[in-house]
């Protein structure tokens, strides 16, 4: 069903090189689409430069729900959609809709933003004017677009910590460094390499296969099986800049027939002290038929007994 709320704040598509194994558009690009879009909704609230480096202010992305609809094939014809759910003093909840071409939902993203200076990402209040504005672009959470199997429980700090993943056994599933084509404007650290970050390294946790390999049907080839995201939350507790280090540490925190839950620390190598936290609804994904494949039982079973429910965001 199409969705026309809100005002369009973003037209584009979908490059070859931005789609994945899988054959569409890898999550670290749906995020960047995203990020492409809250500049078009900034400049409807009357922030048109943002994001250029001679801000007096910008936009900060505390934290993000995403929502996955519908895949987005190379080639595909996106737009976006948004408006502002809720306003706070410094903060916004904020609503983009990335459609197909048919209008149809494609993904989801409510993106909670803090209003800072931008030099030292010093929240301070919305002026008047970007208030006003706001009035004119309300938009209602539709149901396509309301956590599912994530909830948004507020987050005061992070629970994550090296010594805690230490002591919990976490997988390390990324460690680098943040270079200068990973940052935006003001040296930070762009929103969507923490969504590339977990891409990038998602394998070393699930292991090649997933957990997912099928036997071949007699008579034809082994079904060819992927992955897939569903749905995400990503929170933001400080932004690395040009040169600092990072290392990513996993574990599945639930598991059934249907999905698994899996969780996230963006580890600061040097302090120990989180950068960010995520977690995010993953399935198994038939290459051939795309649809989603169930896990087996005994796949469950082996899950389960290796899950950690204690790892909180």
């Amino acid at each position: 069903m199409a969705w026309n709320g809100g005002t369009e704040i973003w037209v584009g598509g979908v490059n070859t090189w931005e789609c994945d194994e899988m054959g569409h558009l890898n999550v670290r690009h749906w995020v960047a689409k995203s990020m492409e879009a809250l500049a078009g909704l900034a400049a409807a609230l009357g922030m048109p430069d943002a994001f250029s480096p001679l801000a007096q202010s910008t936009l900060v992305v505390r934290e993000q729900h995403i929502r996955f609809l519908r895949e987005a094939k190379p080639g595909a014809a996106l737009t976006a959609r948004g408006g502002v759910a809720a306003m706070g003093e410094d903060e916004a909840r904020l609503l983009i809709v990335i459609l197909h071409a048919d209008g149809t939902p494609a993904a989801t993203f409510q993106t909670v933003v803090r209003h800072v200076t931008a030099d030292g990402a010093r929240a301070f209040p919305w002026p008047r004017r970007i208030v006003e504005a706001a009035q004119a672009l309300q938009v209602e959470i539709p149901d396509f677009a309301a956590p599912r199997s994530i909830t948004l429980s507020p987050i005061g700090e992070s629970q994550g910590s090296l010594a805690k993943a230490d002591a919990l056994g976490l997988k390390r599933i990324g460690l680098g460094v943040i270079g200068a084509p990973d940052c935006d404007g003001f040296g930070r650290m762009r929103t969507e390499i923490l969504m590339g970050k977990i891409s990038d390294g998602i394998l070393h946790l699930l292991g090649p296969d997933r957990g997912l390999a099928e036997p071949a049907v007699e008579g034809g080839p082994a079904p060819r099986i992927g992955g897939a995201a569903l749905e995400y939350r990503l929170v933001h507790f400080a932004w690395p800049r040009i040169g600092d280090r990072f290392e990513l540490r996993s574990a599945t925190a639930h598991v059934e027939e249907r999905f698994r839950l899996l969780r996230h620390w963006m580890i600061d190598p040097l302090s120990g002290r989180p950068w960010a936290s995520a977690e995010n609804v993953a399935v198994g994904f038939d290459l051939d038929a795309r649809k989603v494949v169930r896990l087996a039982p005994a796949t469950v079973e082996a899950l389960q007994a290796t899950a950690r429910p204690d790892m909180a965001l």
